[in-house]
């Protein structure tokens, strides 16, 4: 991967971010794929504006409505306490979204500062770091989040605290290779000749080179993530009822799914197509930042 020598200057960001911008609107798929995280995101904000039976959505019960077929009422039908599917979507995207950013960004915060100090002290602090890391590493991100939120008990901050465990050694590792890689360029050794300290120069000349990749890698673990909050919802370890949430509406479904089929399909259908959109952005994100990996 390309890595730049020196911290990106403001007009060069500035011009980054138009080439990102420019690359996204000519490609169809990373198009579609932006205006998708974007539609979600904004009903996730403004869920209860959006929903069309707010109440229901979060919870509320409706007996006389149960097991409804799609309908002009109810889109998406209704599930077995008569609460309507659509409105439960729609309120489930905040969890569904707004958790697994929160994920991310907590992961990204925690490994990419290790994987940075590592990198570049080297030596036993590398080692230590980095067998941590490699332990972290040893089991399926999955597993090891279903182990934790199993311990530490269901909901749906749990199930994020799960998953930040699970998560952050990949940005360690990442940010580790980017320092590994700057540690002896002439720009680091100038500012260790003037006497800047450690930290100012991991945060100001190391931190802001690993920025590309981790921005990639963060765009497709969103997807990741995302199907993951699904699975725990899905197993009873992460969202609880009678809180809306997309793996937990599948879930409550399975039971329905050869005849009230809607239950089931309609959640599923958006976390499949919500993985995808970030999937589809974070392929494009690659190709612009790392050229040896165009698709």
């Amino acid at each position: 991967m390309t890595i730049a020598t020196t911290p990106i200057p403001s007009t060069e960001s500035t011009r980054t971010a138009r080439h990102v911008l420019s690359v996204i609107l000519r490609d169809p798929l990373s198009l579609i794929g932006t205006i998708i995280i974007v539609l979600v995101l904004f009903m996730a904000v403004f869920a209860e504006q959006v929903a069309p039976y707010p109440e229901e959505g979060k919870g509320k019960t409706n007996a006389p409505n149960t097991l409804m077929a799609p309908s002009a009422e109810h889109v998406f039908g209704t599930d077995k306490l008569g609460r309507d599917v659509l409105s439960r979507i729609i309120m489930g995207s905040r969890s569904a979204l707004i958790v697994p950013i929160g994920v991310v960004l907590f992961a990204v915060l925690l490994g990419a500062p290790l994987g940075a100090l590592a990198g570049y002290k080297g030596g036993w602090l590398d080692e230590i770091i980095m067998r941590i890391t490699d332990l972290f590493l040893a089991f399926p991100s999955l597993l090891l989040a279903m182990a934790i939120a199993s311990a530490l008990g269901r909901g749906l901050d749990k199930a994020a605290i799960a998953l930040i465990i699970s998560w952050w050694p990949w940005y360690t590792r990442i940010a580790r290779g980017v320092a590994v890689g700057l540690r002896e360029r002439y720009f680091v050794e100038a500012a260790q000749a003037i006497g800047v300290s450690d930290a100012v120069i991991i945060f100001r000349h190391i931190l802001p080179n690993t920025i590309s990749p981790i921005l990639v890698q963060a765009t497709v673990d969103m997807g990741t993530v995302i199907l993951a909050m699904g699975g725990l919802a899905f197993l009873g370890l992460g969202t609880q009822p009678p809180a809306p949430d997309w793996g937990l509406m599948v879930s409550e479904g399975r039971m329905y799914i050869l005849e009230q089929w809607w239950i089931a399909t309609f959640p599923g259908m958006a976390i499949f197509i919500v993985v995808l959109a970030f999937n589809l952005l974070g392929d494009t994100l690659r190709d612009i930042f790392d050229p040896r990996q165009y698709r």
